[in-house]
């Protein structure tokens, strides 16, 4: 029997899901419009390299989000569940606590980066593994070696941290 709560969750679901197809499935008529309006600036090349170059950011990061919503799905419904044991239910609500967590930390390590060193980046966290991929022009090892202190500065145990440049 489906109460309120799971109606809710499920239609709420449903709609982000939707308009997650959508964003990506939309036609680039409209990015390409802004991009003409740029044109007549004389900035046509570095428009369109900025646009490409976030909307690939942007694709990775609604892959990543995609992927954790349907492990959080997978838990909410072992918590939902009353054939589970409550030790199992425990388990999965620690996971959703982990998880949540996981995504906040992403998104402070993105801001930090954006604010100490000026660059758009995707900050992707698995276990003791950090992966950042960043939109920079500038395409060197001193750049990589600030971003890996910058995000290990926030952990006590050591990370392996990966760094991937796109051009900008």
């Amino acid at each position: 029997m489906i109460n309120k709560q799971n109606l809710w969750f499920l239609t709420l679901f449903s709609l982000i899901l939707v308009l997650s197809v959508y964003y990506i499935t939309m036609p680039n008529d409209l990015l390409t419009q802004a991009v003409e309006v740029e044109e007549k600036d004389n900035k046509k090349e570095e428009v369109v390299e900025t646009v490409e170059e976030i909307s690939s950011l942007t694709a990775m990061r609604v892959s990543l989000e995609e992927e954790r919503q349907s492990m959080m799905d997978d838990l909410q419904e072992q918590l939902t569940s009353d054939v589970i044991s409550s030790e199992e239910k425990n388990n999965a609500y620690e996971q959703l606590k982990y998880l949540n967590t996981l995504q906040s930390k992403e998104e402070e390590l993105e801001k930090k980066i954006k604010k100490e060193l000026k660059l758009d980046s995707f900050v992707k966290i698995d276990n003791n593994n950090v992966s950042v991929v960043c939109v920079s022009s500038k395409h060197d090892n001193s750049l990589a070696n600030n971003i890996m202190r910058l995000i290990q500065s926030g952990y006590e145990e050591k990370m392996y941290i990966t760094v991937k440049f796109q051009k900008a």
